[in-house]
């Protein structure tokens, strides 16, 4: 694969990095703000936000995590990624709490761990 490729599918593993980042700070700011001050909740707990950002996980894990496993033929970043991304899912099952927070937060940091590991080098396996 040309260089030009393995810099794009960096730069998708690297806004996967940055909207994974954005997702926890979502999580743990909503909790904070409505907590603490009774403030934003009918923006941040609007359930089209945690819909957008899924479908932008999905998408953005699609093309990176995809294109990753097809050039360097490894399961890890895969399996890491679509656990995370499976968690993520789950927690817009659930109704708006810890619970849906701490399965997001598990899924983003899986997600994260996906991109770090699909940007990792690896070795050529001996055949």
């Amino acid at each position: 694969m040309s260089d030009t490729h393995t810099s794009i599918r960096r730069r998708f593993d690297r806004a996967g990095i940055a909207l994974a980042g954005l997702c926890a700070l979502h999580c743990v700011a909503t909790i904070v703000i409505v907590s603490a001050l009774g403030l934003g909740g009918h923006f941040l707990l609007e359930p089209e936000i945690h819909r957008i950002g899924l479908l932008l996980a999905l998408i953005i894990a699609a093309v990176a995590i995809g294109w990753g496993a097809l050039k360097h033929r490894r399961a890890a970043p895969f399996v890491t990624a679509m656990t995370g991304l499976s968690f993520m899912g789950g927690a817009l099952a659930m109704p708006h709490g810890t619970g849906e927070a701490v399965l997001t937060l598990i899924g983003v940091a899986l997600v994260t761990a996906g991109h770090l590991l699909n940007m990792r080098p690896f070795a050529k396996r001996a055949r």
